[in-house]
Order: structure tokens, then sequence, then C-alpha cells
């Protein structure tokens, strides 16, 4: 079982590679003129950055959740941070303002971390079944909507790259 200090340890690193990733962004790494378009770019970027890092979290956790090596319990608090931090990205998405030629690929990426906002629910859903000793079978669907959602996000994520502007 994994100790409370390793999911403290856990999410203090998630909290600041999120913190830093948002600053990587904000702080400009030169004093050149940027096109607006490369700011977009660069955003996006960062937002596709903290991402990998909250989806290779929930991975890591959620396979220590299935192999036992985690509690239910702590897995639904790094499910509650993980999901805060993914509805944080999504409201910048909402209130950023990308020029046309990036709204397909921003609509697309902003799907992608809702449906994975529901994967990490889901996922949730499924520890608390395993709380409650449900079996197996009680488990299937939900297991099947687990994956179902993952792929989904994934093809979001590839849309929102294929309609990125060269």
């Amino acid at each position: 079982m994994a100790s409370k200090k390793g999911i403290v340890i856990t999410i203090t690193i998630l909290a600041i590679i999120t913190g830093v990733s948002f600053l990587s962004w904000i702080v400009p790494q030169d004093n050149e003129a940027t096109f607006v378009i490369s700011d977009y770019g660069n955003y996006l970027d960062g937002v596709i950055k903290i991402h990998e890092v909250l989806q290779e979290s929930i991975n890591i956790e959620y396979q220590n959740l299935l192999n036992g090596e985690i509690s239910p319990e702590d897995y639904i608090e790094v499910t509650e941070v993980t999901s805060s931090q993914t509805t944080t990205q999504i409201s910048e998405f909402v209130t950023s303002k990308p020029p046309e030629e990036w709204v397909d690929s921003y609509i697309s990426y902003m799907d992608a971390m809702k449906k994975f906002n529901s994967h990490i629910v889901e996922t949730k859903v499924l520890a608390n079944m395993i709380e409650k000793g449900s079996t197996e079978t009680e488990m299937g669907e939900t297991l099947q909507k687990i994956e179902s959602l993952k792929v989904e996000y994934l093809e979001c994520v590839k849309m929102s790259d294929e309609s990125r502007p060269d």
C-alpha cells in the first residue's frame, strides 16, 4: 500500500510541475518580438505538457489502484486534485480567444481535456466500486467506459495536432 506521505509527495510534485509549466509560457524566453500565432502555439504546447504530466500521474496511480498498491481512498484524493487541475486548464481554454487559424486545434484540445476529465471521474467511480467490494462483473461496464474515454480523448488530441496551422 502506498503511504500517505507518498500520496502527498505525488500531489506536491504535480502541483509544482503544473506551476512551473504555467510560468514557462508566461515568462518570455527571449527578447525578440514574436508573432501572435507563435504565442498561441506556445500556449497550446504548454497546455499539452501539463496535460501529459497529469495523464502520466493519473495512469501511474490508476495502475497502483488496480494492483492494490494504493487504497481506493488515496486514489480518490489523487483524482480530485488531478480533476481540479484539468478543470483549471479547461477554464483557461474557454477564456482564450485564439485567431481563426487556431480555433479548430484549440477546440479539439479543449474537448480532449473534457474527455480526460470524464475519464478521471470514471476511474474515481471504479475506485468507489472497489472500496465497496463490487464484483468484477459489476465493474466491467465502468472499466469499458474508462477505456472508451481514454480512446476518445487521445483521438481529440490527435485531431488537435492535425488541425494546427503550419
